[in-house]
């Protein structure tokens, strides 16, 4: 089902009402907070960078993008999924690329969900119907490893974890140019105010956020680098390394794509997505607090384009 426009003009009775009220009375079968998360996200064009407080005037016209409703239970389906662990609590796994995490406006089918309703039977029902057992999340383009939860408490107790910054996450990225390892990146990041779909540290409603370069290869052009991250805001490696100047290898949305590329380096533009991996993720388990480690690798799209850069494998020292 395609997405169904709509177009408003302003009365003289709505005249002086925040956007979002404006749009929940025309709207009554979305409510406020939908009303905001469609604006959040782009849906509603007329005033450019449209905020949910914006007082819209008489004779204003409006676009509203709405998309489809989302069926209440996303089906099982039989989509390949590596899981690396599993017990009565939770489920480890390797994400692939190109796979979304939770079904949304445009993304019914082929989520993580879809495949996890498949090959897991009891998953928590605490993140949602539409998100049962989800803890966190990886950008559509991010392969790696997740965790997720099968029952509720496992899934408040890792919750918990996230919420308190006691995990450890750390992603292997190639990066334009040279970064040097120690370099901390302490930047708030909230929603781009000119770009609805892309996050920003301009962002007037920024979120703390925090990435640090524990690792750096420097190769010819670029460096590969692990980077580790205490918060987890969306796109936040991906808009942090951008804000310094160096680009994750292939993200179009945050400059990462080079129309001109030197001829030795030229596998990079093989990428179809952004080189950015979750390499490693470590908890606790919420059952008896054991430490828990594991390790996804490199998946074949970004190690086929890491063995034919100049300078990899670097040469041990002796």
């Amino acid at each position: 089902m395609r997405v169904q426009p709509r177009r408003l003009v302003v009365e003289a009775d709505h005249d002086g009402l925040r956007l979002d009220n404006y749009l929940t009375a025309l709207l009554p079968d979305h409510s406020r907070s939908q009303v905001q998360r469609l604006i959040r996200e782009g849906h509603v064009r007329g005033l450019g960078a449209a905020r949910a407080s914006t007082t819209v005037h008489e004779g204003q016209e409006f676009e509203v993008d709405i998309p489809p409703p989302v069926p209440a239970m996303p089906a099982a389906e039989e989509l390949p999924l590596r899981i690396i662990f599993q017990d009565s609590d939770l489920v480890v796994l390797d994400k692939p690329a190109g796979m979304v995490v939770h079904p949304a406006a445009g993304h019914t089918t082929g989520t993580l969900v879809n495949a996890l309703l498949h090959h897991v039977k009891d998953l928590s029902g605490v993140g949602g119907e539409l998100r049962p057992g989800i803890v966190h999340r990886l950008d559509r383009g991010t392969s790696g490893v997740m965790v997720v939860a099968k029952h509720d408490r496992a899934h408040q107790e890792l919750s918990r974890q996230f919420s308190d910054r006691e995990i450890e996450k750390e992603y292997v990225a190639l990066v334009w140019g040279l970064v040097q390892a120690g370099r901390r990146i302490d930047a708030a990041i909230g929603r781009d105010p000119a770009h609805r779909q892309k996050m920003s540290t301009r962002s007037r409603r920024a979120r703390t956020a925090v990435t640090r370069v524990t690792f750096a290869e420097h190769l010819k052009g670029v460096s590969l680098l692990k980077v580790g991250i205490a918060t987890g805001r969306t796109h936040q490696i991906r808009v942090h390394l951008s804000a310094i100047g160096h680009p994750i290898v292939g993200d179009s949305l945050y400059g990462g794509v080079h129309r001109r590329v030197a001829g030795d380096i030229k596998a990079v533009q093989r990428l179809t997505r952004p080189f950015l991996h979750a390499a490693r993720l470590v908890f606790h388990h919420p059952r008896d607090n054991r430490r828990m480690e594991f390790i996804a690798p490199l998946p074949d799209d970004l190690m086929s384009v890491l063995e034919d850069l100049p300078g990899w494998p670097p040469e041990e020292e002796s």
